[in-house]
């Protein structure tokens, strides 16, 4: 009997599933002590076919009276909790049938039938099918007392149609809501800012509006979503009467991996930096332990750096960090300023989006999570030299140990006690340890552009002797001094078989094993007409001739600029050596997966999984998520047919529509402005960010991937939408570079000013409106792509 009907302050949290969506959100509710009209809940168990169980409608007939006996002259509403209903995906809202104002015991019993019944409808099923959800439902009943309310309406937490958290919108009507959500009466709206709840609105709902703030403020903060709540004004009280996630900020699937991260709200993302060094669709596994190392490292709520998953491709959610600053009252042009050397410049008209955090909110939730991470990141400066000493050894002898684990219980303890917590001080090296140093060269940078221009800085900058080396062109040089002896194929493969164009992809193997990848680069190499050390050295001569010129000019600073240019130096070089070993860390990782692949039989379907649910089998046993591969890898199939996104994108942005877009941009997406074909007129010139200075004219090559090196002659320009250390081996070849996505601070644009090579980085659609064999004059120090046209 218990199992069949259940009221609402009894429901148990095992009982949630059961009793769908909204039964258990209305018992969650009145438990946590909401104001939430009296009701019990009958599971899908009180029926039998489509006829009511007797002993369950005595019970439904015994709760009736109980309430009657509290409420004279009770009346019910007898609702519909179908257990897919009032999800994150898919509320079905107003598909099944309700029936409002019943009182007596027949009628109540006959309702019952006809919400129950509603669940074979033809309306429900179109939506099933519209949702790509089974059109079976197992539908539980709500049968709560009536509030006749003077006022009802809806609110929302965030708009539902932007994303935009700056205030919470409302409609409301006089009488049932019934009116409302079918569109019988005129609604009246209002809105409540975010920070303290000032009302906007018709002044007769003023009174109420604080109260339904705070429970509306306190229901989000507990749900961990965006609600979207019914509610009711009744002899000058506010009631609750459902809640449920605001479906279209949903950010996607996770059992089938179909996740969109820019579907969430109305945020700034950007791959400029963070796509260059994990570029491409991530599997579900390398992508999950991304997301779990930016939970370690992120102080700020919903902030993720490097995780922000949209359709596969990792972005990072600037919007919140500049709003984390804009709270505490600084501004935010002169934020973004500083911050536009790693994430490149906002497009013209763009407005960044600024998230309402409150001083207390932030001080609350992120002054903890500051301290700690202060204290990790001295702990991180200070062992830094032993960590960047230690680590290769210690990769390879866990690797080891990894592929020779027999157990589930062995494999669980590596990863818990030496595996993990390496990751996590593997990753506040690279983000962290080189900080104090980088700040250093920006600040001279700065000061340098003021004073001879942006382009003698970088040349000033670009080499500050045979120290200033990085870490990102040592594969390049290896692969010289392997051809010339002095260097074994066996120190090349321990030092650099880390890297490549896929090196944080887990489910790729690594370069060093394949046994024929290094010939093959050796192979590539031979094709360069030109010695990388030679073209180094040169380098080093042009820099030095710079310094010499801005010696002339500046006698008085001269040495003073020469010994602080050494020092900054190290920012650069160090970022780089961190950033290696943190990827050769991040590739044991991939032992680890595939020891756990073996142990459970699934070979390297194991990428297909989450880290979590690894975890969990190793811990249980318990694989269930087997049954969820082939959706995952179909998802990640289509995710790998998309062309290139943009770099920077403003709200909800959906891929694939964008994709059938003939007149889409590559550079960026802004969902808040209206896209006209007259912004997009045929252009000869494209403009990016300075990346290495030099003007070169050429053919170009458009080229997806570096696997496809063979095809670049030499003397060539290279054209990518991102360029990372796996393409380095082609650099020796190009005449110069251009790149969709980039920064000054960017790999492409390091390493391009290291070898000499001009690069114009961020040009947001080049490999869209250049095609292999057009003619261009490339400009990289003052950023500017010229087409020839005939």
């Amino acid at each position: 009997m218990g199992q069949m009907i259940r009221g609402f302050a009894q429901l148990s949290p095992e009982q949630y599933v059961e009793a769908g969506g909204k039964g258990a959100m209305l018992s969650r509710m009145l438990q946590a002590g909401y104001p939430v009209p009296e009701g019990f809940v009958v599971f899908p168990s009180a029926f039998e076919g489509d006829k009511l169980k007797e002993e369950a409608w005595t019970e439904s007939a015994a709760r009736l009276r109980k309430i009657r006996m509290s409420y004279r002259n009770a009346r019910f509403a007898v609702r519909s909790s179908a257990l897919s209903e009032d999800s994150a995906e898919a509320s079905f809202a107003g598909e099944f049938e309700t029936v409002l104002d019943v009182e007596t015991d027949e009628q109540i019993r006959e309702a019952m039938y006809t919400v129950y019944q509603s669940k074979d409808s033809e309306r429900v099923q179109v939506y099933s099918s519209m949702q790509d959800m089974d059109s079976s439902h197992k539908v539980a009943i709500v049968v709560q007392l009536m509030i006749h309310s003077e006022i009802s309406g809806v609110l929302f937490t965030a708009d539902p149609i932007t994303g935009s958290r700056t205030v919470l919108p409302g409609n409301y009507v006089y009488g049932l809501g019934e009116q409302l959500v079918s569109g019988e009466s005129n609604a009246y709206s209002f809105t409540l800012a975010r920070n303290r709840g000032r009302y906007e609105g018709p002044g007769d709902f003023k009174r109420y509006a604080v109260k339904l703030y705070r429970y509306a403020c306190r229901l989000e903060k507990e749900l961990g979503a965006p609600q979207d709540i019914e509610w009711a004004v009744a002899k000058g009280r506010v009631y609750l009467l459902q809640t449920r996630p605001v479906t279209t900020l949903n950010p996607g699937n996770r059992n089938t991996f179909e996740i969109n991260d820019s579907l969430a709200g109305d945020f700034l993302w950007t791959n400029t930096n963070v796509g260059e060094s994990i570029s491409g669709v991530l599997t579900p596994l390398t992508w999950s332990i991304l997301r779990s190392l930016d939970e370690e490292y992120n102080i700020i709520p919903g902030h993720y750096v490097m995780s922000g998953n949209i359709c596969g491709r990792v972005y990072t959610n600037v919007s919140l960090s500049v709003s984390m600053f804009s709270a505490f009252g600084l501004n935010t042009k002169s934020i973004w300023k500083k911050m536009s050397r790693v994430f490149g410049e906002l497009p013209e008209g763009m407005v960044l989006p600024v998230y309402p955090f409150t001083k207390r909110e932030l001080l609350k939730t992120v002054l903890p999570k500051m301290m700690h991470s202060m204290k990790q990141t001295r702990e991180t400066v200070r062992t830094l030299p032993q960590f960047l000493n230690d680590s290769p050894e210690w990769c390879t002898r866990l690797t080891t140990r990894l592929q020779a684990a027999t157990t589930r219980e062995e494999l669980l303890s590596l990863w818990r006690q030496e595996l993990w917590p390496q990751n996590v001080k593997a990753l506040w090296s690279a983000l962290e340890a080189p900080s104090a140093q980088m700040q250093k060269f920006e600040k001279l940078h700065k000061q340098l552009s003021e004073a001879v221009g942006e382009e003698k800085a970088n040349m000033l900058l670009s080499n500050a002797g045979e120290a200033a080396q990085l870490e990102s062109l040592g594969p390049l040089i290896g692969i010289s001094r392997v051809i010339k002896g002095e260097m074994s194929r066996k120190e090349y493969l321990v030092k650099y078989g880390h890297r490549g164009p896929n090196e944080m992809e887990l489910s790729y193997p690594d370069p060093g094993e394949d046994d024929t990848w290094l010939d093959k680069q050796i192979a590539e190499f031979r094709k360069a007409p030109m010695d990388v050390e030679d073209i180094l050295q040169r380098q080093r001569v042009r820099s030095g001739e710079a310094l010499k010129a801005f010696e002339r000019q500046y006698p008085a600073k001269a040495k003073r600029i020469a010994r602080r240019i050494e020092a900054a130096s190290e920012g650069p070089r160090l970022r780089e050596t961190v950033r290696s070993e943190w990827t050769r860390t991040m590739r044991v990782n991939r032992a680890f997966a595939l020891k756990a692949g073996e142990l459970a039989g699934i070979g390297e379907d194991v990428f297909f999984l989450y880290l979590d649910e690894i975890l969990n089998w190793l811990a249980s046993g318990n694989l269930t998520a087997v049954q969820y591969f082939s959706a995952r890898k179909q998802t990640y199939a289509r995710y790998q047919s998309l062309p290139p996104l943009p770099s920077m994108l403003r709200g909800r942005f959906e891929p694939f529509k964008w994709a059938k877009d003939p007149h889409r941009r590559l550079d960026y997406y802004d969902a808040s402005q209206p896209i006209l074909l007259s912004e997009h007129p045929y252009a000869e010139r494209l403009k990016g960010s300075a990346g290495a200075a030099g003007r070169v004219e050429g053919q170009v090559r458009v080229m997806a991937k570096p696997e496809e090196g063979e095809q670049f002659q030499s003397g060539e320009i290279l054209v990518a939408s991102t360029i990372n250390v796996g393409w380095t081996p082609l650099f020796p070849r190009a005449a110069a570079i251009i790149t969709d996505i980039g920064a000054p601070l960017s790999h492409a644009a390091i390493v391009a000013r290291e070898l000499g090579i001009p690069a114009v980085v961020g040009c947001g659609s080049a490999t869209a409106r250049l095609k292999t064999g057009d003619r261009v004059i490339v400009d990289g120090g003052q950023g500017v792509v010229e087409l020839i046209v005939n």
